[in-house]
C-alpha cells in the first residue's frame, strides 16, 4: 500500500526536493528529503526508507558513493538514481553497481507516479519470492520434521489437515510443547488456497503486551517514543495468507478485545493511525496452555475462544505414539549424518529400548536434540545405549524388545487415557480410532477408566 512505503529523496537542488515530495505525498507515499550524500546516510540511521532516489551529480559525496556506502548497511535497499540525459551511461554504470534502475531529468509527473507503481510491484514480486524461497528452505530443513511418522494418532491428524486446509475456518492447534504445532499450521498454509501468500508466526509469550500490539497492529510514524516511521504490522502483512499466534494462551484479555475486533471486522487501525487497514488472512492459534481452565480462571476471554476455535486439531505427545520414535530418530540420524559428515548406520537394539521406553517431556524437538548430540560423540559405527547415558526410560517402562505388540497397545492405550483424564472421545481421537473401537480394545484388555 502507498501509505507504508518511505521514500528517501537525494538531491542538492532544494527546488527538485521540494517538488518531488509534494508530488509523492500526494500520492500518498511517506517522504524524507537530504540536500547531500552525507546527509541522507545521517537520517538513514533513524529514516531507513524503502525506496531512494538518489542524483548522481552532487557535490562532495556524489550518488555513485552514496549509492555504495548505502548497500552496505542496507544490501538490499532499492535505489533509484536521478540523471541528466547526458550522463544515462553513469546511470547504467550505477545499475551495473547495485542501482535498481533511473529515470531522466526533468520529470513528467504522471510518468514519475507510473514508474514508482511499477517500481513497487517489482519490489514486492522480489520480497514474496524472498519469503518464498525461506519458506521452501523450512520445508526442507526439517519442515517435515512432524510428519515423519507411522502411528495411527498421526496418521489421524494428516487426515484432519487436509479435510480443513481448503476453507478460510479459524483454526486452534492444542498440544505439548516441541510436539510440533507450527509445522501442522504450515502443512495446513501449504494445502490451502492461500499457500502463493506469506505465512508469518508471532510467538505470543515471547513479547511484552505493547510490544505485541504493536507487532501485530503495526503502527504509524510518532505513534510513541521511538516510533520513527510507520510500520506494517503481521495482520497486515498477512493479507491473503496465514498468520499463526503461537502461544495464544499468554496473550492478555485485552489484546484479545482488539484481537476480536479485528477478526469480526476484518479490519483494524494501526498504533496512532485513524485510517482503517483491511486483511484478509486465515488465523490459525497454537498453544499448550488448556484455555477451557483459563476462561474459568478469567485470564482467557470465551467469546474469543470460540471465535478462534471454530476447528481444533489436538497433536499427540510423542510418548503416546512410540511407534514413530524408531522412524524419527532414523530420519533425524539420515540429517545429522550428512551435517557432521559421518556414516553411522543405525542404533543398536538397546539404544532403540532405551529411546521407546524414554517419556519424551520435550517431544519431538527433545528428540532431534538426543540424536543430534549422540551422532556428534559416537565412535563406532552404531548409535549405542552408551551415547544416550542422558536419556533416562520411565520407571514403569521395559525395554520395547522384550514387549509383545499387545502389550505395547496395552500401554500406549493407558498412557493416552491417562493423560486425558479417563475422557474416552478425546483419548479415541488421539489414538487414531472411534469411541466403540477405543471401548472394545478396553472391555478386551479389562482397562477401567483411568
Amino acid at each position: 500500500m502507498k501509505f507504508s512505503t518511505c521514500i528517501m529523496i537525494v538531491d542538492d537542488e532544494e527546488m527538485i526536493c521540494e517538488s518531488l515530495q509534494a508530488w509523492f505525498v500526494k500520492d500518498g507515499y511517506q517522504v524524507e528529503t537530504a540536500l547531500s550524500g552525507e546527509a541522507a546516510l545521517k537520517l538513514v540511521e533513524t529514516f531507513p526508507a524503502d525506496i531512494y532516489l538518489v542524483d548522481i551529480k552532487m557535490p562532495g559525496m556524489d550518488g555513485i558513493e552514496f549509492l555504495s556506502r548505502l548497500k552496505e548497511r542496507q544490501p538490499n535497499a532499492v535505489v533509484v538514481m536521478m540523471t541528466a540525459h547526458g550522463t544515462v551511461q553513469t546511470a547504467v554504470d550505477a545499475m551495473k553497481r547495485g542501482a535498481t534502475d533511473y529515470f531522466c531529468k526533468p520529470f513528467d509527473p504522471d510518468e514519475l507516479s507510473l514508474f514508482m507503481e511499477r517500481l513497487l510491484a517489482n519490489k514486492a514480486l522480489r520480497e514474496e519470492n524472498i519469503v518464498l524461497k525461506e519458506l521452501l528452505s523450512e520445508r526442507h530443513e526439517g519442515f517435515f520434521d512432524v510428519f515423519i511418522a507411522h502411528s495411527s494418532p498421526m496418521r489421524a491428524i494428516f487426515a484432519k489437515i487436509e479435510e480443513v486446509a481448503p476453507s478460510s475456518a479459524p483454526i486452534l492447534i492444542t498440544g505439548e510443547t516441541g510436539v510440533g504445532k507450527d509445522m501442522v499450521a504450515k502443512a495446513i498454509h501449504f494445502r490451502s488456497d492461500r499457500s502463493c501468500g506469506p505465512f508469518l508466526a508471532v510467538n505470543c509469550g515471547s513479547l511484552s503486551e505493547s510490544l505485541l500490539e504493536s507487532e501485530l497492529f503495526g503502527h504509524e510514524r510518532g505513534a510513541f517514543t521511538g516510533a520513527v516511521k510507520a510500520r506494517r504490522g503481521r495482520l497486515e502483512m498477512a493479507h491473503n495468507g496465514t498468520l499463526l499466534l503461537d502461544e495464544v494462551g499468554e496473550i492478555s484479555p485485552k489484546m484479545q478485545v482488539s484481537l476480536l475486533r479485528a477478526l469480526e471486522e476484518k479490519s483494524f487501525l494501526r498504533l496512532g493511525g485513524s485510517q482503517p487497514v483491511e486483511s484478509d488472512f486465515r488465523l490459525i492459534s497454537a498453544t499448550h496452555r488448556d484455555l477451557p481452565s483459563l476462561i474459568k480462571e478469567n485470564q482467557f476471554r470465551d467469546d474469543f475462544y470460540y471465535r478462534i476455535n471454530v476447528i481444533t486439531i489436538d497433536v499427540p505427545p510423542l510418548r503416546e505414539r512410540l511407534d514413530d520414535i524408531p522412524v524419527l530418530a532414523d530420519h533425524f540420524l539420515k540429517r545429522y549424518n550428512e551435517e557432521t559428515g559421518k556414516s553411522l548406520g543405525g542404533f543398536t537394539q538397546k539404544a532403540l529400548d532405551l529411546l521407546i521406553s524414554y517419556h519424551w517431556p520435550g517431544n519431538i524437538r527433545e528428540l532431534r536434540n538426543v540424536v543430534e548430540r549422540a551422532v556428534v560423540i559416537a565412535r563406532g559405527r552404531m548409535i549405542g545405549a552408551e551415547e544416550l547415558t542422558f536419556v533416562n526410560p520411565r520407571p514403569d517402562a521395559g525395554p520395547m524388545g522384550s514387549m509383545t505388540l499387545q502389550e505395547h497397545e496395552i500401554n500406549q492405550i493407558k498412557a493416552t487415557l491417562e493423560s486425558c483424564n479417563g475422557n474416552i472421545l478425546r483419548a479415541s481421537k488421539r489414538l487414531g480410532i472411534d469411541r466403540s473401537t477405543l471401548m472394545r480394545k478396553m472391555k478386551r484388555y479389562q482397562l477401567g477408566r483411568c
